[in-house]
């Protein structure tokens, strides 16, 4: 019970060598961990190599399988017993790791999330976006979720583990972690961070920032609780298929197809709803 826990650090990175030639001796000099992971995932400039003469233990893919894939080869490459993911390129500070890591200890938490205010966030839309989505899986978790796309985190290496599989290759992996944390009823908070600007260009377009968006409300719903999105949904399609109806038929004295359609969808949106709700009970089912 009195073992002193083993902490790794593992840094997901593309293209990073300046940023990590600022950060790292940082790093270095903070010390409080036990090892050092950089993933480079298909970099063309010396991201490997700065991150070498760091002391780090340095894995590359030989071409760009994303962020997710470079944070799942990090966590399967680290030995520690509490795992620290922090972004390459400069925006967060490892003077915030023991921080976390004191969190983590204090209220026997199994995640601890860096949580940003509105100062961290690129941009204003980013910002807005992040709120919504904080709102949003609020919802449907029933926790409070002060910064679900947070990639600062610290976790205990045998509870995510456990979710591993369900991890997306891009950019989506904080998402993903926090929601099976939580249908799996483990203990997720939050811990204040300070954000820096990063040097250099983002590798975030407002294309790929829409699409992850949309992906990114689909994914809360169907990691925890389908049901909770889709009847909502249903009831309010039936309601308009209903009103659709009544107005028609005290207009016109029909039953217009329009009104039967909508009813319908309500009902299979519905059905839906509830098959996609067992599946995800299934997904989570301890083998």
């Amino acid at each position: 019970m009195g073992k002193q826990l083993s902490v790794s650090v593992v840094v997901p990175a593309k293209n990073e060598a300046e940023n990590l030639r600022q950060w790292l001796p940082r790093l270095i000099s903070q010390g409080g961990y036990d090892e050092l992971v950089v993933v480079d995932d298909g970099s063309d400039d010396d991201t490997s190599e700065v991150a070498r003469v760091h002391g780090a233990r340095v894995f590359r893919h030989e071409q760009s399988l994303g962020n997710g894939a470079a944070i799942k080869k990090g966590f399967r490459e680290a030995h520690g017993d509490l795992v620290v993911f922090m972004d390459a390129d400069g925006q967060h500070q490892p003077e915030e790791i023991p921080g976390l890591l004191d969190a983590m200890k204090e209220n026997d938490a199994d995640m601890v999330v860096g949580s940003r205010d509105q100062g961290g966030q690129a941009s204003k839309a980013r910002h807005l976006a992040n709120k919504f989505y904080n709102r949003f899986a609020s919802f449907v978790t029933g926790h409070k979720i002060e910064d679900l796309t947070s990639g600062f985190r610290a976790v205990k290496a045998n509870k995510f583990s456990q979710f591993l599989s369900l991890l997306p290759n891009g950019f989506s992996y904080p998402t993903t972690s926090t929601m099976a944390f939580f249908r799996s009823g483990y203990s997720v908070i939050y811990y204040p961070i300070s954000v820096q600007k990063r040097l250099g260009k983002s590798h975030i377009s407002p294309l790929k920032d829409g699409i992850r968006f949309v992906l990114i409300i689909f994914k809360v719903a169907t990691l925890y609780s389908p049901l909770k999105v889709f009847f909502p949904i249903a009831v309010l399609t039936f309601f308009l298929g209903l009103g659709r109806y009544l107005y028609t038929y005290l207009e016109m004295g029909t039953f217009t197809n329009m009104s039967a359609l909508l009813m319908v969808s309500a009902v299979q949106i519905f059905l839906v709803g509830l098959v996609s709700e067992q599946i995800t009970a299934l997904m989570y089912k301890e083998k």
